[in-house]
């Protein structure tokens, strides 16, 4: 299904009920598992990637233990990685783990190389065609695992959902469990998001620059509401930044979020857009005299919020240097090259930044673009988000498989209806 969109801009408010955050979801799901069930998780996640985990959690918790377990996590990626340290950990399960074609180019090597050290029996699986490269499927045989008190080494820079899926079984190891990676570790948010929930179910963890040390011991049960999901917010500034006098009103957005997506809310200064917090949620407002000319961004800590900044800058005639974006290669689809390929359709030139091919650029260059063009998505749910709001500048934009929203955001396309948006479908 294709989505043609057009912004006809006919009501002036917009008040969003936004998806519960799939990342606090996830890690819940996990960490209620490990403990063996029990916790009161209230406002999980209804997108793609938290139902494959807690389908996955419910089958393997259902299944006949005496024979080998088939589970299948599709395009979803966080649940892959920490279904494959649960397992790992759970004495005495067979489960063979599989997911989508995209899932098994994405690596799993260094997670599993973990595993191994800590005694996991993993087996990468060479399917037909594939390359055996360290990617799924596995084969995985559950045990006890234990660090025997060592240190254990882990590169950092590749993907912190290796270190969540780690930290969170680090309490059911023996012995406890010690990562440190030399290089420090990206997306770092991501990881105190994860020792801040684990705290909350009475685990003993300390994080720092380049470490992570979690004392055997356990979970307890607890209780925990999920907050709205930042990285869902994102397209609404994006869309205020474009449209700025609509009214916009996000619920169930937290000021103290654990969430790092929420710094897009600075980010987005550059744009105009301001945040104002009530006891409901967020109010977007704008100042024009905010508006940058041109700026720079790390995103290492933040890349999901890569294709909603690049998108928007592009929109406003921003110019900018994007840094910390080796992870978008490895994503749902190589976004690095996605945003250039696509970009380019609606007459913006980027280009990878002078002596670091992890940087972004946009000077401004502009070419020829298409009318009502047509925007691959690449089965990636921020994509096709990121993109919709252009047709503000480029009416009867066309979105393909604009159903790969569910991924996270299933609501979404309801909820750009009552921000003006009109959208055709094309089969």
């Amino acid at each position: 299904m294709d989505y043609c969109i057009y912004n006809e801009q006919t009501g002036d408010k917009a008040e969003v009920r936004l998806p519960a955050s799939k990342s606090i979801s996830n890690r819940l799901l996990m960490i209620d598992a490990l403990s063996g069930g029990g916790s009161v998780l209230c406002n999980l996640a209804e997108c793609d990637d938290t139902v494959a985990m807690r389908d996955a959690l419910r089958r393997y918790r259902n299944s006949d233990k005496r024979w080998t377990i088939d589970v299948d996590t599709g395009a979803a990626g966080t649940a892959t990685r920490f279904l494959t340290a649960f397992f790992a950990s759970q004495n005495g399960s067979d489960v063979m783990l599989d997911g989508s074609q995209r899932m098994r180019q994405r690596p799993i090597v260094e997670l599993t190389g973990v595993l191994f050290r800590l005694g996991a029996t993993i087996t990468h699986v060479i399917p037909p065609g594939g390359d055996g490269s360290g990617c799924l499927p596995l084969h995985i045989l559950g045990k006890k695992l234990s660090s025997q008190g060592r240190e254990i080494q882990i590169r950092g820079d590749i993907s912190s959902q290796y270190i969540s899926a780690l930290m969170m079984i680090g309490p059911y190891v023996t012995g406890g469990l010690s990562l440190v990676s030399p290089n420090g570790f990206i997306s770092r948010p991501y990881i105190e998001m994860t020792a801040s929930i684990m705290r909350q179910f009475g685990a003993e963890v300390e994080t720092g620059d380049d470490f992570v040390k979690v004392v055997e011991g356990g979970y307890r049960k607890a209780e925990m509401t999920v907050e709205s999901d930042w990285s869902a917010a994102s397209y609404w500034y994006e869309i205020k930044a474009l449209v700025p006098e609509l009214e916009v009103r996000l619920k169930g957005l937290c000021k103290d979020s654990l969430q790092g997506d929420s710094r897009v809310a600075e980010y987005f200064r550059n744009f105009g857009v301001t945040t104002r917090f009530d006891d409901g949620g967020v109010v977007l407002g704008y100042d024009k005299s905010l508006l940058s000319d041109d700026f720079q961004l790390d995103l290492s800590d933040c890349p999901d919020l890569a294709q909603t900044v690049v998108v928007t800058a592009c929109l406003l005639g921003v110019k900018f240097r994007i840094s910390g974006l080796r992870t978008l290669r490895i994503k749902e689809t190589d976004r690095f090259l996605a945003l250039q390929t696509e970009l380019d359709k609606l007459g913006y030139r980027l280009h990878a930044a002078s002596g670091d091919r992890d940087a972004l650029q946009w000077d401004g260059a502009k070419g020829d673009y298409v009318a009502c063009p047509q925007i691959a998505t690449y089965k990636d749910h921020r994509m096709a988000m990121a993109f919709a709001p252009a047709a503000v500048r480029f009416p009867g934009l066309v979105i393909e498989d604009a159903g790969v929203v569910s991924k996270s955001y299933p609501g979404f396309w309801d909820d750009l209806r009552q921000a003006g948006f009109r959208m055709e479908e094309r089969l």
